[in-house]
């Protein structure tokens, strides 16, 4: 009988459990056996031998994962199960490459490592996001704050302009710095406008998506319901030119019309955005010297001049060589020369990925981004409050953004921008920012399944 009563309670407890955090769970071990997969690799190619510092490189992001699932447990159990997993593997494929790197250098006699310090900057920001899935009990909470946000948003885009603190580092004013550590806060400043965005367009949905003149069939929006995409548009030409990164530029503007598109459902919000991006971009490649130069090293890369130009196409030609040297199936974790490519370690750290793990292994990182964006839509088409549904496609299509720019940038589809490949790339401000879009997304997937536990059924 005691055997009996124990399989009974046992079974209670399994129906208790949310399955999603089982798969969760499961999968989450999958991810901490690749990574340390992958940095076992890296040394047995490059040092011959397992030493303890896998340890270093492995262990505290797997510990903060299983910390952050217990947090969705007890606090989120509805939450996704896919994206937490997604997460952890490329943040983890990204640490084993910065340190394959570091090992790299250090052979080579240089100082200048970041394996460790993309460790800890991973620790700090699933830290941050364990905060997030804690106090933000739902969109509601957000919503309060709507204008709130758009002063931070503005605030941290204009904070590198301060004397003083602003930093410009490779020709890019981005950054601050305290005490010797920088930081990049329009990483923080994409956040907290998507959600000024998404209440803004919430409120103003109907007027944006119904009032205003037919002219040929088509109904133009009065003037002050254009006006917000006029000020963002010239809010990305101040980026462009005071701050002089066409990446955030880009970013900015494209997730807004992205936004206002859903909001509305009319194409005449991103025919017309797309115009004002494409024209300012044209007028900025012969106006802005930066920008006419990262024209020419995409047009004509081979060009000898270009080649050998300070900020010219050497690195992009460093990086077509080495993802040609990777082939179909790459050279293995260890085995190539990615330390060839300038800033391999951040930029062009695709480039690293795919020298060594081939055009397979390429496409295997671009499927999970895939399925991390797919996830993060899906959340939104699955609220039903509409506040939620904007911030969650927000949230997924900055991602889907930095990665379509950072991988066209690389392969040549698109000029180089300065963005980073989320969650792979060395840098904290790029990790922080990522952390807490996934955090979101987690947060917003567990109130769109209690809302749709609440629909009654018919």
């Amino acid at each position: 009988m005691n055997a009996l009563t124990e399989a009974l309670q046992i079974s209670k407890l399994i129906k208790v459990v949310p399955r999603s955090r089982n798969l969760e769970a499961l999968l989450l071990f999958f991810a901490a056996g690749l990574n340390a997969f992958e940095i076992a690799q890296i040394q047995l190619s490059i040092l011959e031998k397992i030493t303890t510092d896998l340890f270093t490189y492995w262990l505290p992001p797997i510990a903060f994962a299983f910390l952050l699932h217990l947090i969705l447990r007890r606090r989120a159990s509805e939450a996704d199960p896919l994206i937490l997993p997604i997460a952890v593997v490329l943040n983890g494929l990204g640490i084993a490459m910065i340190y394959r790197l570091d090992l790299a250098t250090i052979a080579s006699g240089g100082a200048e490592l970041f394996g460790v310090r993309q460790v800890m900057w991973t620790g700090l920001a699933m830290a941050i996001a364990a905060l997030v899935i804690l106090f933000i009990p739902s969109q509601l909470f957000l919503r309060r704050y709507v204008y709130v946000s758009m002063a931070v948003g503005i605030a941290l885009l204009l904070l590198p302009l301060v004397p003083f603190i602003g930093t410009t580092i490779n020709g890019a004013t981005l950054w601050i710095s305290f005490f010797g550590i920088t930081f990049q806060p329009g990483e923080i400043a994409k956040i907290a406008l998507i959600i000024f965005f998404a209440g803004y367009l919430v409120n103003r949905k109907d007027s944006l998506a119904v009032v205003g003149r037919k002219i040929l069939g088509v109904r133009i929006p009065r003037g002050r319901e254009l006006g917000p995409i006029l000020v963002i548009w010239l809010a990305s030409i101040g980026v462009l030119v005071l701050q002089r990164d066409l990446g955030t530029s880009i970013l900015y503007f494209g997730l807004f019309l992205v936004m206002i598109y859903v909001a509305t459902g009319r194409a005449f919000y991103a025919g017309i955005g797309v115009a004002m991006l494409v024209t300012g971009g044209l007028v900025a490649s012969r106006v802005l010297d930066y920008v006419t130069r990262r024209f020419d090293a995409w047009l004509n890369p081979f060009d000898q001049n270009n080649y050998d130009a300070v900020g010219g196409s050497y690195q992009i030609v460093q990086g077509i060589f080495g993802m040609a040297n990777g082939g179909l199936f790459g050279t293995g974790l260890g085995g190539g020369v990615p330390q060839l490519v300038p800033l391999a370690e951040s930029d062009f750290i695709v480039a690293s990925l795919a020298e060594e793990l081939g055009l397979i292994g390429f496409f295997a990182i671009l499927a999970l981004y895939f399925l991390l964006v797919a996830r993060g839509l899906k959340v939104g088409f699955r609220h039903n409050d509409e506040f939620a549904k904007l911030m969650a496609v927000g949230f997924a299509f900055v991602i889907a953004l930095q990665v379509f720019v950072v991988i066209g940038g690389v392969t040549r589809i698109l000029p180089l921008t300065g963005l980073t490949t989320p969650l792979l790339a060395a840098g904290g401000s790029s990790l922080l920012a990522n952390w807490i879009i996934i955090a979101m997304l987690l947060r917003l997937s567990d109130s769109a399944a209690d809302r749709q536990s609440e629909v009654p059924s018919r």
